[in-house]
């Protein structure tokens, strides 16, 4: 049996909890969710504004991973979530969480993307494409940048029975899964298992004390140097 657990942006000490009760129970599963606090019976506020925000969250987690990970205790496949849009905050969260973060979990944007490709087509149908669209043209082939690709893998009848909505999500994937690669490409790291905290540098002073990365000013420190020495 698959045994997960979804954790909100609460308290650090909840967040210890939730990995702690995951090591010890041996979850499969665990999922900590940047998004806002609260939940759906809470003040819009509280929805919206409250919570800890995602990097510092997920930077606590990786902390508390790494405790654990330290002493040798069980660590379940850790995801995060909560704003996660695309290939950059994807490559982001990976690298933050490395190696414990295993998954990113999304769901406002591929919901987006599905709903999306639900309205246009709709708007095929009635004829009624706004001019942002229809200037791509005016049929699903000439919308969707993967239709042709999805006519081939399915054939003519299985494709013409495939839902806009499901187009969308699929187009909206194949982007995030193109860009994802141009990114490890330029780092060299060919496969997710090879990306790491070393791909990623903090901005600020603050940044780096937050969450452990280099200071970009520090990055490469002496190994600059020792170029323009030689």
């Amino acid at each position: 049996m698959t045994c997960s657990g979804t954790f909100g942006a609460y308290r650090p000490a909840d967040l210890a909890r939730a990995l702690g009760f995951a090591s010890k129970y041996k979850l499969d599963l665990l999922t900590v969710d940047g998004a806002s606090g609260g939940t759906g019976m809470s003040p819009w506020r509280m929805m919206n504004e409250w919570g800890v925000p995602p990097v510092y969250l997920h930077s606590l987690l990786h902390r508390y991973a790494k405790r654990l990970a330290d002493r040798n205790r069980y660590l379940p496949a850790i995801a995060v979530g909560g704003g996660f849009t695309f290939e950059d905050l994807i490559f982001k969260g990976l690298a933050l969480g490395a190696p414990y973060v295993k998954l990113i979990g999304m769901a406002r944007g591929p919901i987006a993307a599905a709903m999306v490709g639900k309205t246009i087509g709709r708007a095929i149908e009635a004829h009624q494409l706004p001019v942002y669209v229809e200037r791509f043209g005016s049929t699903r082939e000439e919308i969707f940048v993967t239709a042709a690709e999805l006519r081939r893998e399915f054939g003519n009848g299985e494709f013409d029975k495939i839902p806009t909505g499901a187009i969308g999500l699929y187009t909206y994937y194949e982007r995030l899964a193109q860009g994802l690669r141009q990114l490890m490409a330029g780092c060299r790291k060919f496969s997710l298992e090879h990306v790491s905290s070393d791909d990623i540098a903090a901005l600020t002073p603050e940044a780096a004390v937050v969450t452990g990365l280099r200071y970009i000013m520090e990055v490469d420190e002496g190994r600059a140097e020792e170029i323009l020495d030689n």
